[in-house]
């Protein structure tokens, strides 16, 4: 249908522009946070742009049902504004075809929404965790630099090098010192370079051609190894362990674990789903209402409702990683509620009918019994 499109094509044509908007406003508060951490060292440079793109990957499932709530919100009250749904009120389409129409629309949308919050979402949150452990140990092995010692796992590694190759990776004349256990352990190389293990992520000191001095500091008893290649990992500590996130877990992970943190992330990944086909109702009963002050008084309504329901899941998701809410009833209480202020919202000028209605007849009563 002619009038169908014309609507799709104006939620789309918002749609695009205020996730546009938002990706921007996230994607800048991102960067010049990531760009402070590299400045001080804490990442490095050429990590910047890769976790901050996956970093707007992870944020897609949350930015998208209010993206399209809002531009249904916009859309309509265009519409509104200019006659043209009263026009087609008058054609005889109601507020039923809205529904369908935007609801359609939704249901499309909500496709995007499933793959973003069930797959995209949870590969670039582990990858933001993957980068968070790279960054560091890079930052750590970035702070390396000729004629300066070097301390790694709070002092219990020492480095020291003399010179560097011209990429940065190739040292010369290289002292490392390690505390253990029994005593001191010291390594004395020519030529040492960085190595990077795919499979621990972790990263290592190849020294070539060197030695090895282990003993106690003032004492003879001391060994002497002579080595050609001897790899020293640079930082081992309680983070160089990645931890899993919860955001991070697979999808089907989630489905198919009895804990209740694991049932209430899989019901948050759903909520997405259910904002996405739910919101846009909402707006469209709202835009049912008479606002004459102004058209952005139903935007306003919109996002009040939508902080409501959003704090109202979160409180839900809490409750059941606590394990004091069933996951019987976990969220969908909420998304029940929200039905229900749709159907409230909708039936609202029948209901003010019936009120005007009633209070009519009585006062017709009323004066018909004083005559």
């Amino acid at each position: 249908m002619i009038l169908e499109r014309y609507i799709f094509r104006e939620i789309l044509q918002k749609l695009l522009w205020i996730i546009g908007l938002l990706l921007l406003i996230l994607a800048s508060n991102r960067f010049v946070g990531f760009l402070a951490d590299a400045a001080e060292g804490k990442i490095p440079g050429e990590l910047v742009l890769q976790m901050l793109s996956m970093k707007m990957l992870a944020t897609l499932p949350k930015l998208l049902p209010i993206s399209l709530f809002i531009s249904v919100t916009l859309a309509l009250s265009r519409l509104s504004q200019d006659r043209e749904l009263t026009i087609m009120s008058g054609t005889g389409l109601s507020t039923t075809f809205q529904l369908k129409t935007v609801f359609k629309f939704a249901a499309i949308f909500s496709i995007l929404v499933f793959i973003s919050s069930f797959i995209v979402g949870p590969w670039a949150e582990n990858g933001v965790s993957t980068l968070k452990g790279r960054a560091e140990q890079e930052s750590d092995i970035s702070g390396i630099g000729a004629g300066q010692f070097k301390e790694f796992s709070k002092g219990d590694r020492i480095v020291y090098v003399e010179q560097m190759g011209s990429g940065g990776e190739e040292m010369e004349g290289v002292f490392l010192q390690v505390r253990q256990q029994n005593g001191l352990g010291v390594l004395r190389s020519s030529t040492a370079r960085y190595e990077f293990s795919e499979r621990t992520g972790s990263r290592y000191i190849a020294f070539k051609q060197g030695h090895r001095y282990v003993g106690s500091p003032g004492e003879m008893n001391y060994r002497i190894t002579r080595y050609r290649t001897y790899a020293v990992l640079i930082e081992q500590n309680e983070n160089a362990k990645a931890v899993l996130k919860l955001e991070a877990v697979p999808s089907l992970n989630l489905l198919k674990s009895e804990y209740p943190e694991y049932k209430a992330e899989f019901q948050w990944r759903l909520s997405y789903i259910f904002a996405t086909l739910l919101l846009p109702l909402l707006a469209v009963a709202l835009n049912g209402l008479s606002f004459r002050e102004t058209r952005y008084v139903p935007l306003f309504i919109a996002i009040m409702v939508y902080f409501i329901y959003s704090n109202l899941l979160g409180i839900s998701k809490t409750l059941i990683k606590r394990d004091d809410l069933t996951p019987l009833i976990g969220m969908w209480w909420v998304h029940l509620l929200l039905v229900m202020t749709v159907v409230v919202i909708l039936k609202y000028p029948e209901i003010r009918h019936w009120r005007r209605r009633d209070t009519s007849q009585q006062l017709l009563a009323g004066k018909a019994e004083s005559k």
